[in-house]
């Protein structure tokens, strides 16, 4: 009976749920740090998420603009460009102000926030070098 087999396979647990990385693997502290209730809630304001999609909605509307007076290939190109920037980057333990992003975007002579009291999102964690390539490297 072929209807009991597939139904058999529909209600047994996958393999990636039984192995190490899946369903049964415990909470990693060391790599990703304590776990907070405020990371988890709705914003508490309408123009929070505003805020923090800012830039990826600029970035959309420079493209824009950029295809409409120049054409198709613009964009695409300063995609590319984007692309390659985010390739490249220090060692997963060293802080990288990522500059070249920073002049693609035209942002390299602007002052704001983040210059004068740092970005809270790229708070300085240092971690142990060798774990953290490992981890990089899918070693552990």
């Amino acid at each position: 009976n072929s209807r009991g087999t597939t139904s058999l396979l529909k209600d047994s647990i996958s393999f990636t749920e039984v192995s190490a990385s899946g369903l049964f693997e415990g909470y990693d502290l060391l790599r990703r740090g304590f776990t907070s209730v405020k990371n988890e809630l709705l914003p508490s304001h309408p123009l929070e998420l505003t805020e923090k999609n800012f830039q990826l909605n600029q970035d959309k509307t420079n493209f824009a603009t950029l295809r409409n007076i120049q054409g198709i290939h613009a964009p695409l190109k300063l995609q590319m460009e984007f692309r390659a920037v985010k390739q490249v980057q220090r060692l997963p333990f060293l802080h990288s102000s990522n500059m070249a992003m920073d002049i693609l975007r035209g942002n390299d002579e602007c002052i704001g926030f983040e210059d004068i009291l740092n970005d809270p999102s790229q708070s300085e964690v240092m971690g142990e070098p060798h774990m953290m390539m490992e981890h990089k490297l899918g070693l552990l």
